[in-house]
């Protein structure tokens, strides 16, 4: 074993338990870094809290993404590939862990796999909890001490060389990316793979989502990225329609037209999915309110109530049957 290495960091003491192999990687911002690790106490048994490989998986954490629990990209960015390291953490860089513990521990009992990418917006609620739910780590938030991790560094790959996940991309990458999620939706649409489609509006809908918190509410730029986001929410309804979701539709559109009371589309696809489910006035309300803002839509309109009044004398005839073979 290496004697203890003193990082240039404050409050950090390294020690190399098995050295890597190669130079050290080269960590650019978005880099993914896969390793193990495993989390103990500083008391004379080494009280073990955490450990990924009980868990199965290894963790995963982007470099420069802001990832809670900081110090470890300074630990991470220290090792080559396969070195093992045990690195001491004073108070100062473990006060955040057991809120990252409660997460990964959620993961191993099946809760929310998606916890082992932790970052600000999932932490941030959190804070809420007045307990952890696991008596170690509510003694820890309340007591915060120094912690030590042994980690293992498995793999560091560049931007390019995987999938980034839509949280993973920075603010220019995320507006960059709608239009193609969006095109690529349309072009799902209409080859008929609505399943699909819709993945893609749900994650360019996120992007902006994402984006706009960082506005402030009803200010032009917010008032911007609403708008492409409603845009591809009513893109979304098309293919929950296609899907015969209705009561989906009824509610995304709802939602938009409360805040939104003039976007024809909204009054539109909610007037068919009021028809699927048999309300009529509610259906002929919306149609009629579409012919008030887009009187150019007067065919489609009319096409639309002809066809629910259709729809309606056949379930009528359909419940004169019923109620004839009944008596009869």
């Amino acid at each position: 074993m290496d004697a203890a290495l003193l990082l240039n960091v404050e409050g950090v003491k390294k020690t190399i338990l098995h050295g890597g192999t190669g130079d050290l990687p080269n960590f650019i911002t978005g880099s993914r870094v896969t390793f193990h690790f495993r989390t103990t106490k500083c008391d004379e048994e080494r009280t073990m809290i955490d450990d990924s490989k009980q868990v199965g998986q290894p963790m995963h954490i982007i470099i420069g993404n802001m990832f809670k629990l900081e110090v470890w990209e300074i630990l991470l960015t220290s090792m080559r590939v396969s070195e093992v390291a045990e690195f001491w953490c004073d108070t100062i860089h473990t006060g955040v862990y057991p809120i990252l513990s409660r997460s990964l521990r959620q993961l191993a009992e099946g809760k929310d796999p998606t916890e082992w990418h932790v970052h600000t917006c999932g932490l941030a609620n959190m804070f809420a909890y007045h307990t952890l739910g696991y008596e170690d780590l509510d003694e820890l938030q309340k007591e915060p001490q120094p912690l030590i991790f042994v980690i293992e560094l498995l793999q560091v790959e560049a931007p390019s060389e995987y999938q980034r996940e839509t949280w993973n991309l920075s603010n220019n990458e995320k507006m960059q990316a709608v239009p193609v999620l969006h095109g690529e939706g349309n072009r799902l649409f209409k080859l008929g793979r609505y399943e699909a489609a819709s993945a893609k509006y749900q994650e360019a809908i996120v992007c902006l989502r994402n984006l706009q918190t960082k506005e402030k509410p009803w200010e032009v730029q917010w008032l911007k990225l609403e708008k492409m986001i409603n845009t591809l929410i009513l893109n979304y309804c098309q293919c929950l329609l296609k899907k015969e979701e209705y009561y989906e539709v009824l509610e995304h559109t709802g939602d938009i037209l409360r805040h939104h009371p003039g976007i024809v589309k909204a009054y539109y696809l909610r007037a068919r999915a009021h028809a699927e489910v048999w309300n009529e006035a509610e259906a002929k309300a919306d149609l009629e309110k579409v012919l008030e803002l887009e009187p150019s839509m007067r065919k489609v309109v009319h096409r639309e109530l002809r066809l629910l009044e259709s729809r309606l004398e056949e379930k009528r005839e359909e419940e004169r049957l019923r109620c004839r073979n009944m008596l009869g």
